[in-house]
């Protein structure tokens, strides 16, 4: 055992205090110094602070001011299927003073406008600061019921690849964004001769991408090279390709058993290429024997006739309905009839043809100069649409009525002609 006065005697060598202790005694000093004078520091037991994460329960919730609010409430349970959470409190003078609303279990929380206080509603029909977003599982219902009862419809629904929302004013001036989760589309299958893939060929692809963006609401991302985009969210695959002279929609057919598709293509006047191994199947590029081109495919699941696709496609814009311009329709019918299997029906018209049981439906217009292949995309309100088709450049034949629905035959600021369909 060491003598202690040894000890003593020896020189003193600093060392590092704990960090831990180091760490609390500052924080302890810090606070100290920071309380209001007059505290006796000796009297007061300074505990460290404990920092920890706070738990993800905070919330933020809409606290509207209306003039009206009264009406307010009953307007939005009549239109929006809010519910009146509790009783509202009512002030002295009459007015609302708090309220609380809950909408498909979203909560809400209204009162008057108080002006004295700088609590004030927004003027109807003129620009508002905050635009509500409402999560709800049937926006198409919920929007009609709204613009029913008086709302303002500010911008029409729509597909996107982060759901299906549109946007509407109520009489009170609130903007609200309603929107729901994308569906997750069921996986579809493909039957022999139907169409698989469809990719819109035009001269500038940015051009046609800006375009049918504003028209059909399309979103897209990157194809394989820089000329292509693939639009994202449809029902069947659609790209657009730039770089060509003439605009085309080009079309991609499914069969069971590629090699054997070629063989007809061959031996039925057209020509096609070798089978190139895609992560979407085995394909061939073609071309008829009047100089359209196309392609076939043997996808990598097999083709069914179970799960097919809808004929008039689903979702706003989808291809809807083909319509195959050629130069002489006995010829395209026996050469699809022999490469695809396809029979036909006579048309309304002269010289067309219906392709019976196709997917996504085709028809056959014969008595053309030059072959070419013009889809109708599916759109909820034609007339919404057409007004978009003459801003961007483009032009569009008045909505009108046919059998199947109403539709307007367009063209894009490129040439590229379509149709709308309202199905």
């Amino acid at each position: 055992m060491a003598d202690p006065f040894d000890v003593l005697h020896a020189p003193i060598t600093p060392v590092d205090p704990d960090p831990t202790f180091a760490s609390r005694l500052r924080s302890r000093i810090e606070r100290a110094l920071n309380l209001p004078k007059g505290v006796t520091v000796s009297n007061l037991t300074l505990e460290p602070e404990v920092f920890t994460t706070p738990a993800a329960t905070a919330t933020v919730v809409p606290y509207l001011a209306v003039a009206g609010a009264e009406q307010a409430l009953a307007w939005y349970e009549r239109a929006l299927g809010a519910a009146l959470h509790g009783e509202p409190y009512v002030m002295p003078d009459g007015r609302i003073g708090h309220a609380e609303l809950e909408i498909e279990g979203a909560k809400l929380m209204l009162s008057e406008e108080h002006p004295e206080i700088g609590v004030v509603a927004p003027i109807p029909g003129e620009g508002v600061p905050v635009t509500i977003y409402l999560s709800v599982s049937d926006v198409d219902a919920l929007v009609r019921r709204a613009v029913g009862e008086g709302a303002t419809l500010e911008r029409e629904i729509a597909d996107y690849e982060y759901g299906r929302n549109g946007v509407i004013r109520d009489p009170f001036g609130h903007r609200w964004l309603v929107s729901s989760e994308p569906p997750v589309p069921a996986p579809s299958q493909v039957a022999h001769g139907d169409i698989g893939y469809a990719s819109l060929w035009v001269p500038d692809v940015e051009r046609a991408a800006t375009f049918f963006s504003s028209v059909l609401q399309w979103r897209y991302e990157q194809g394989s090279s820089p000329q292509g985009r693939q639009v994202r969210g449809l029902s069947m695959h659609h790209g657009l390709w730039g770089g060509h002279e003439r605009s085309n929609l080009f079309l991609c057919f499914a069969v069971d058993d590629v090699n054997y598709a070629i063989a007809r293509v061959r031996e039925s006047g057209g020509t096609a290429e070798d089978p190139q191994e895609e992560p979407y199947g085995l394909i061939s590029e073609c071309i008829d024997d009047q100089g359209l081109r196309f392609a076939v495919y043997e996808p990598p699941g097999g083709v069914s006739q179970a799960g097919r696709g809808p004929q008039h496609g689903a979702l706003p814009g989808d291809v809807a309905y083909v319509t195959m311009e050629v130069v002489d329709s006995a010829k395209t019918r026996a050469f699809y009839g022999s490469v695809l299997g396809w029979t036909f029906s006579p048309g309304r018209v002269e010289d067309g043809w219906q392709v019976d049981d196709v997917v996504p439906m085709v028809g056959i217009s014969g008595g053309h100069e030059i072959a070419t292949t013009v889809p109708m995309y599916r759109v909820g309100e034609v007339a919404t649409a057409v007004d978009r088709v003459r801003p961007g450049g483009g032009s569009a034949t008045e909505p009108e009525e046919q059998p199947y629905g109403i539709t307007s035959t367009c063209t894009d600021d490129q040439g590229t002609r379509f149709f709308l369909g309202q199905l």
